[in-house]
Protein backbone atom coordinates (compact mmCIF):
# COMPACT_ATOMS: atom_id res chain seq x y z
CA UNK A 1 0.00 0.00 0.00
CA UNK A 2 1.11 3.60 -0.93
CA UNK A 3 2.38 5.57 2.15
CA UNK A 4 2.67 8.96 3.21
CA UNK A 5 6.71 8.85 4.69
CA UNK A 6 6.71 12.75 5.74
CA UNK A 7 4.59 15.36 4.93
CA UNK A 8 5.54 19.39 5.53
CA UNK A 9 3.16 21.94 4.98
CA UNK A 10 3.36 25.91 5.83
CA UNK A 11 3.10 29.38 3.54
CA UNK A 12 4.98 27.21 1.10
CA UNK A 13 2.22 24.77 0.51
CA UNK A 14 3.31 21.71 1.09
CA UNK A 15 6.00 18.67 0.61
CA UNK A 16 5.56 14.97 0.58
CA UNK A 17 8.20 11.85 0.79
CA UNK A 18 5.70 9.42 -0.96
CA UNK A 19 6.40 5.45 -0.95
CA UNK A 20 4.07 5.02 -4.34
CA UNK A 21 3.64 1.80 -4.81
CA UNK A 22 -0.14 2.14 -6.50
CA UNK A 23 -1.55 4.62 -9.08
CA UNK A 24 -3.63 8.10 -8.67
CA UNK A 25 -6.48 8.74 -10.65
CA UNK A 26 -6.65 11.67 -12.78
CA UNK A 27 -6.65 14.65 -10.92
CA UNK A 28 -5.31 18.56 -10.69
CA UNK A 29 -4.03 21.15 -8.17
CA UNK A 30 -4.27 25.39 -7.93
CA UNK A 31 -0.28 24.88 -7.08
CA UNK A 32 2.43 24.63 -9.53
CA UNK A 33 3.54 20.93 -8.84
CA UNK A 34 7.31 19.14 -9.40
CA UNK A 35 7.52 15.42 -9.01
CA UNK A 36 11.39 14.30 -8.28
CA UNK A 37 12.79 10.85 -7.46
CA UNK A 38 14.29 9.90 -4.80
CA UNK A 39 14.47 5.98 -5.05
CA UNK A 40 13.24 2.64 -6.62
CA UNK A 41 11.86 2.37 -9.73
CA UNK A 42 11.75 4.76 -12.95
CA UNK A 43 7.61 5.48 -13.21
CA UNK A 44 5.73 7.93 -15.21
CA UNK A 45 2.70 10.23 -15.06
CA UNK A 46 0.21 10.97 -17.18
CA UNK A 47 0.71 14.95 -17.56
CA UNK A 48 -2.39 16.78 -19.93
CA UNK A 49 -2.52 14.62 -23.15
CA UNK A 50 1.07 13.43 -22.61
CA UNK A 51 3.01 10.98 -20.48
CA UNK A 52 6.36 12.15 -18.65
CA UNK A 53 8.70 10.01 -17.23
CA UNK A 54 10.06 10.26 -13.85
CA UNK A 55 13.90 8.98 -12.94
CA UNK A 56 16.94 9.78 -11.33
CA UNK A 57 18.27 12.40 -14.27
CA UNK A 58 14.41 13.78 -14.94
CA UNK A 59 11.82 15.58 -13.21
CA UNK A 60 8.19 15.83 -14.12
CA UNK A 61 6.83 19.30 -13.95
CA UNK A 62 3.01 19.98 -14.15
CA UNK A 63 1.76 23.64 -14.27
CA UNK A 64 -0.83 24.78 -12.03
CA UNK A 65 -4.96 23.43 -13.19
CA UNK A 66 -3.50 20.49 -15.17
CA UNK A 67 -4.95 17.47 -15.10
CA UNK A 68 -2.42 14.50 -14.32
CA UNK A 69 -2.45 10.83 -13.08
CA UNK A 70 0.62 8.71 -11.78
CA UNK A 71 1.10 5.83 -13.83
CA UNK A 72 1.71 2.59 -11.61
CA UNK A 73 2.94 -0.22 -13.00
CA UNK A 74 2.15 -3.27 -10.29
CA UNK A 75 5.01 -5.59 -10.77
CA UNK A 76 7.27 -2.54 -10.70
CA UNK A 77 9.76 -1.70 -7.67
CA UNK A 78 8.43 0.94 -5.37
CA UNK A 79 9.19 4.22 -6.53
CA UNK A 80 10.08 7.05 -3.21
CA UNK A 81 8.81 10.77 -4.52
CA UNK A 82 9.69 14.06 -3.79
CA UNK A 83 6.17 15.48 -4.23
CA UNK A 84 5.93 19.51 -4.02
CA UNK A 85 2.89 21.67 -4.17
CA UNK A 86 4.23 25.19 -3.98
CA UNK A 87 1.84 28.51 -3.53
CA UNK A 88 2.18 30.58 -6.12
CA UNK A 89 2.32 34.05 -3.43
CA UNK A 90 5.34 32.57 -1.18
CA UNK A 91 7.24 32.26 -5.01
CA UNK A 92 6.01 35.82 -5.73
CA UNK A 93 8.34 36.35 -2.33
CA UNK A 94 11.78 35.39 -3.82
CA UNK A 95 10.73 37.04 -8.19
CA UNK A 96 7.58 38.75 -8.27
CA UNK A 97 6.80 37.78 -11.46
CA UNK A 98 6.88 34.00 -9.86
CA UNK A 99 3.11 34.42 -8.93
CA UNK A 100 2.69 33.06 -12.43
CA UNK A 101 3.16 29.95 -11.06
CA UNK A 102 -0.70 30.29 -10.50
CA UNK A 103 -1.58 29.89 -14.38
CA UNK A 104 -0.97 27.71 -17.20
CA UNK A 105 2.50 27.94 -19.29
CA UNK A 106 4.56 28.54 -16.18
CA UNK A 107 6.56 25.11 -16.82
CA UNK A 108 8.06 25.21 -20.49
CA UNK A 109 7.35 21.55 -20.52
CA UNK A 110 5.99 18.33 -18.88
CA UNK A 111 9.35 17.01 -17.83
CA UNK A 112 13.29 18.07 -17.81
CA UNK A 113 16.70 16.74 -17.04
CA UNK A 114 17.99 17.87 -13.81
CA UNK A 115 21.19 19.04 -13.01
CA UNK A 116 23.55 18.25 -10.37
CA UNK A 117 22.28 21.34 -7.83
CA UNK A 118 18.82 19.89 -8.10
CA UNK A 119 19.63 16.46 -7.59
CA UNK A 120 22.24 17.28 -4.55
CA UNK A 121 19.69 19.89 -2.86
CA UNK A 122 16.33 17.46 -3.71
CA UNK A 123 18.62 14.36 -2.00
CA UNK A 124 19.34 16.94 0.84
CA UNK A 125 15.79 18.34 1.36
CA UNK A 126 14.29 14.54 1.29
CA UNK A 127 17.17 13.34 3.76
CA UNK A 128 16.42 16.19 5.93
CA UNK A 129 12.65 15.27 6.33
CA UNK A 130 13.42 11.53 7.17
CA UNK A 131 16.00 13.08 10.12
CA UNK A 132 14.06 16.04 11.26
CA UNK A 133 10.13 15.43 10.81
CA UNK A 134 9.53 18.49 13.66
CA UNK A 135 11.24 21.00 10.89
CA UNK A 136 9.78 22.22 7.57
CA UNK A 137 13.24 22.45 6.07
CA UNK A 138 11.94 26.02 4.23
CA UNK A 139 15.28 27.32 2.99
CA UNK A 140 16.25 23.94 1.18
CA UNK A 141 12.87 23.96 -0.52
CA UNK A 142 13.67 27.80 -1.41
CA UNK A 143 16.93 26.68 -2.82
CA UNK A 144 15.65 23.66 -4.63
CA UNK A 145 12.45 26.19 -5.93
CA UNK A 146 14.97 28.81 -7.18
CA UNK A 147 17.18 25.67 -8.81
CA UNK A 148 14.01 24.28 -10.65
CA UNK A 149 12.55 27.53 -11.85
CA UNK A 150 15.80 28.99 -12.91
CA UNK A 151 16.22 25.65 -15.27
CA UNK A 152 12.27 25.03 -16.25
CA UNK A 153 11.43 28.53 -17.11
CA UNK A 154 11.98 31.35 -18.58
CA UNK A 155 11.95 33.10 -15.27
CA UNK A 156 13.15 36.87 -15.79
CA UNK A 157 10.30 37.36 -18.31
CA UNK A 158 7.16 34.24 -17.29
CA UNK A 159 3.94 36.38 -16.88
CA UNK A 160 0.25 35.58 -15.93
CA UNK A 161 -1.35 33.51 -18.39
CA UNK A 162 -4.67 33.07 -17.68
CA UNK A 163 -7.86 31.64 -19.56
CA UNK A 164 -10.70 33.96 -20.55
CA UNK A 165 -13.85 31.86 -19.04
CA UNK A 166 -17.12 32.41 -20.32
CA UNK A 167 -19.64 34.57 -17.60
CA UNK A 168 -21.25 31.64 -16.73
CA UNK A 169 -18.52 29.18 -16.21
CA UNK A 170 -17.31 31.86 -13.67
CA UNK A 171 -20.51 31.89 -11.85
CA UNK A 172 -20.13 28.11 -11.71
CA UNK A 173 -16.59 28.58 -10.66
CA UNK A 174 -17.72 30.86 -7.92
CA UNK A 175 -20.20 28.56 -6.36
CA UNK A 176 -18.42 25.96 -6.55
CA UNK A 177 -15.60 27.34 -4.10
CA UNK A 178 -18.43 29.01 -2.09
CA UNK A 179 -18.85 25.16 -1.29
CA UNK A 180 -15.78 23.71 -1.71
CA UNK A 181 -16.62 21.85 -4.44
CA UNK A 182 -20.31 20.27 -3.33
CA UNK A 183 -22.75 21.19 -5.76
CA UNK A 184 -24.62 18.46 -6.68
CA UNK A 185 -25.41 16.99 -9.60
CA UNK A 186 -24.37 18.97 -12.15
CA UNK A 187 -26.99 18.86 -14.24
CA UNK A 188 -28.03 21.02 -11.73
CA UNK A 189 -25.51 23.30 -11.98
CA UNK A 190 -25.71 23.46 -15.39
CA UNK A 191 -29.24 24.31 -15.59
CA UNK A 192 -28.45 27.35 -12.93
CA UNK A 193 -26.12 28.62 -15.09
CA UNK A 194 -28.72 28.50 -18.41
CA UNK A 195 -26.90 26.22 -19.58
CA UNK A 196 -27.51 22.67 -21.18
CA UNK A 197 -25.30 19.85 -19.56
CA UNK A 198 -23.72 19.34 -22.87
CA UNK A 199 -22.57 23.32 -23.85
CA UNK A 200 -21.81 23.64 -19.92
CA UNK A 201 -19.34 20.65 -20.01
CA UNK A 202 -18.19 21.90 -23.21
CA UNK A 203 -17.91 25.87 -21.96
CA UNK A 204 -16.49 24.96 -18.73
CA UNK A 205 -13.70 22.62 -20.66
CA UNK A 206 -12.71 25.86 -22.82
CA UNK A 207 -12.39 28.29 -19.78
CA UNK A 208 -10.39 25.60 -17.80
CA UNK A 209 -9.10 23.15 -19.63
CA UNK A 210 -10.89 20.67 -17.07
CA UNK A 211 -14.09 18.75 -16.92
CA UNK A 212 -16.33 20.58 -14.17
CA UNK A 213 -16.20 17.27 -12.18
CA UNK A 214 -12.24 17.52 -12.22
CA UNK A 215 -12.33 21.01 -10.80
CA UNK A 216 -14.96 19.82 -7.99
CA UNK A 217 -12.60 17.50 -7.08
CA UNK A 218 -9.72 19.07 -6.96
CA UNK A 219 -11.80 22.04 -4.57
CA UNK A 220 -12.74 19.21 -2.05
CA UNK A 221 -9.33 17.73 -2.57
CA UNK A 222 -7.59 20.99 -0.74
CA UNK A 223 -10.20 21.72 1.65
CA UNK A 224 -9.58 18.18 2.97
CA UNK A 225 -6.44 18.59 2.83
CA UNK A 226 -6.47 21.80 4.79
CA UNK A 227 -8.68 20.70 7.48
CA UNK A 228 -7.07 17.40 7.93
CA UNK A 229 -3.50 19.33 8.47
CA UNK A 230 -4.38 22.18 10.31
CA UNK A 231 -8.30 21.93 11.52
CA UNK A 232 -9.99 20.72 14.86
CA UNK A 233 -13.05 18.42 13.40
CA UNK A 234 -13.10 14.72 13.43
CA UNK A 235 -12.52 12.89 9.65
CA UNK A 236 -16.14 12.14 10.02
CA UNK A 237 -16.71 15.80 9.75
CA UNK A 238 -14.65 17.11 7.50
CA UNK A 239 -16.54 13.80 5.67
CA UNK A 240 -19.72 15.10 6.05
CA UNK A 241 -19.03 18.52 4.87
CA UNK A 242 -17.70 17.80 1.65
CA UNK A 243 -20.87 15.46 0.82
CA UNK A 244 -19.95 12.11 0.78
CA UNK A 245 -22.24 9.92 2.12
CA UNK A 246 -20.34 7.39 4.17
CA UNK A 247 -17.03 8.28 5.39
CA UNK A 248 -15.57 4.77 3.66
CA UNK A 249 -16.11 7.07 0.26
CA UNK A 250 -14.11 9.66 1.55
CA UNK A 251 -11.04 7.47 2.56
CA UNK A 252 -11.26 6.16 -0.92
CA UNK A 253 -11.48 9.60 -2.55
CA UNK A 254 -8.42 10.90 -0.65
CA UNK A 255 -6.44 7.72 -0.69
CA UNK A 256 -6.99 7.83 -4.71
CA UNK A 257 -5.64 11.41 -5.16
CA UNK A 258 -3.10 11.11 -2.42
CA UNK A 259 -1.93 8.10 -2.04
CA UNK A 260 -2.28 7.78 1.76
CA UNK A 261 -5.70 7.92 3.74
CA UNK A 262 -6.88 10.87 5.54
CA UNK A 263 -5.99 8.75 9.17
CA UNK A 264 -2.09 8.39 7.59
CA UNK A 265 -2.16 12.09 5.95
CA UNK A 266 -3.12 13.26 9.55
CA UNK A 267 -0.92 11.38 11.68
CA UNK A 268 1.95 12.22 9.30
CA UNK A 269 1.27 15.96 8.40
CA UNK A 270 1.17 16.97 12.53
CA UNK A 271 4.21 16.02 13.10
CA UNK A 272 5.28 19.24 11.44
CA UNK A 273 4.41 22.29 12.01
CA UNK A 274 3.25 25.05 10.21
CA UNK A 275 5.90 27.41 8.92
Amino acid sequence: MSNAIRIAHGAFGRVALLDMDRGLVRHTHPHCHVLLKVSGADTEFAVGDGTARLTGEQAVLVNAWTPHAYVHRPQAERTIILALYIEPEWLSLFRGNWAASAGPGFFRAQAGAINPTITAVANELAQAMLAEPGAAHTELLGRLMVALIERFTNWRTVSPARRDADWRVRRAIDRLRENHGVAGAMDRLARECGLSRANFFRLFADGTGMAPCMFANMLRLEHAVCEIVSGERTLGEVSDELGFSVPAHFTRFFRTHTGATPSQFRHVARRLPVA
